[in-house]
């Protein structure tokens, strides 16, 4: 069956960095588009970044562009995030997504959990002072 598991998050302070990894199987990776979706405490699903099936592509929401990379290594089964110059909000719960499509889209900031047809189960980011 599909698995997706992420990891890698954690507590640090506002300026740091972090890179969450998600390990993917039971399903043909290389050929699906993924995401990294977050969701803070009270709020909604908001959407983060997407990357195309052979990583060529990737889009990102405006808060976090020039912030994060999303990558993906299709012979490991995993996508990551490099999350740089951290902030307080971007505590969240992280979670990575498969899109239902090879191609990524550049999504709005707010996303349905039935835009995706597989998540994790999410990791924890913590940005503190």
């Amino acid at each position: 069956q599909v698995q997706l598991v992420e990891s890698g998050g954690g507590e640090v302070q506002p300026g740091g960095s972090l890179t969450l990894s998600c390990a993917a199987s039971g399903f043909y990776f290389s050929s699906y588009a993924m995401s990294w979706v977050r969701q803070a405490p009270g709020k909604g699903f908001e959407w983060v970044s997407e990357i195309n099936s052979g990583g060529g592509i990737t889009y990102y929401e405006d808060s976090v562009k020039g912030r994060f990379t999303i990558s993906r290594d299709n012979a490991k089964n995993t996508l990551y995030l490099q999350m740089n110059s951290l902030k307080q909000e971007d505590t969240a719960l992280y979670y990575c997504a498969k899109a239902p499509r090879p191609f990524a889209q550049q999504r709005g900031r707010v996303v349905a959990y039935s835009d995706y047809d597989y998540w994790g189960q999410g990791t924890q980011v913590t940005v503190s002072s």
